[in-house]
């Protein structure tokens, strides 16, 4: 082996140390606050404050978990934010997934036009104001579907779903289709959709994390706490928890309120989080792929 090709098999274990070293770094940075909330919320309150957990957690309770778990609206949250996340990531995939691939063909007349106006939105909307007027004459106030429909397109995603179609479903295919007669929805249906398993599992996942974080067009649209969402309810459990009484006088009852507050902030987090951090593993194979195909080629 030359000298050059020794020098240079060294720079590249060199190069590839430090690029292990800050991927490890960069993973540290990300994983840390996750794993802190999940030690933080399993620790005495008081250990916490005063910077005595850090790597592993101390003087474990789960009382901040029993006052969450304990309150029945917290079920009723569950429930309601399944229904939104579930119906409404129905709605934007009926809605996302057809439009990118008509935006993909190059036969669609004014396609042009139509992205230029879509992006346009993008960058200007009407505002809350307007909304809620519009909403409000709809008669979606207070209603279930509301929280569906809000945050059921995005135009980021279609233009993700677009990228993915014009770049995997191949021209020719679309034309050997055509010469044999196939229509358009039955290309679609039968060809287009068994080939984008990728983009559709993205897609479900970006709109179902959405519409499961949704807070504050819950918040400004529902008024009735039996349609809240899981978020809205643990505000609701996490204001409860940090109120304190001034008429009451116990010292003893002030000092476990104040005690509580303290662990639910962090309970309230591992709550709303777990279903989604369950729910990603199954779908990430899905995720990286579309993500890189889309990205390289298109």
């Amino acid at each position: 082996m030359s000298k050059r090709a020794i020098r240079e098999n060294r720079q590249d274990q060199v190069f590839g140390a430090v690029i292990l070293l800050m991927a490890t770094l960069i993973l540290i940075l990300v994983m840390y606050p996750l794993y802190f909330v999940v030690i933080a919320s399993i620790s005495d309150p008081d250990q916490v404050a005063t910077g005595q957990v850090i790597l592993f957690p101390k003087g474990i309770s789960l009382e901040g978990y029993t006052y969450i778990l304990g309150d029945k609206r917290i079920w009723t949250g569950y429930l309601n934010s399944i229904l939104y996340a579930f119906f409404g990531t129905l709605i934007a995939l009926a809605i996302t997934i057809p439009a990118g691939y008509a935006l993909s063909r190059s036969d669609l007349r004014g396609r042009g036009i139509l992205m230029k106006l879509m992006v346009f939105t993008m960058y200007f909307s009407g505002g809350l104001i307007p909304t809620y007027l519009v909403v409000k004459a709809l008669h979606l106030i207070d209603q279930r579907l509301v929280l569906m429909i809000m945050g059921s397109f995005s135009v980021y995603n279609l233009i993700l779903t677009r990228t993915f179609f014009a770049s995997t479903i191949p021209k020719e295919l679309q034309e050997a289709a055509d010469i044999d007669g196939c229509t358009i929805p039955v290309f679609f249906t039968h060809i287009v959709l068994p080939l984008s398993k990728s983009i559709i599992a993205i897609m479900a996942l970006y709109y179902c994390v959405g519409h499961w974080n949704s807070f504050f067009s819950a918040l400004v649209y529902i008024n009735s706490q039996s349609k809240f969402p899981l978020q809205l309810i643990l505000r609701d459990i996490l204001i409860s928890g940090q109120a304190v009484d001034m008429e009451n006088t116990d010292p003893e009852l002030l000092l476990r309120m104040e005690h509580i507050a303290r662990t639910i902030k962090y309970g309230v987090i591992i709550v709303a989080s777990a279903p989604v951090l369950c729910i990603y593993p199954f779908v990430q194979k899905h995720f990286v792929k579309g993500v890189m195909i889309g990205s390289i080629k298109g």
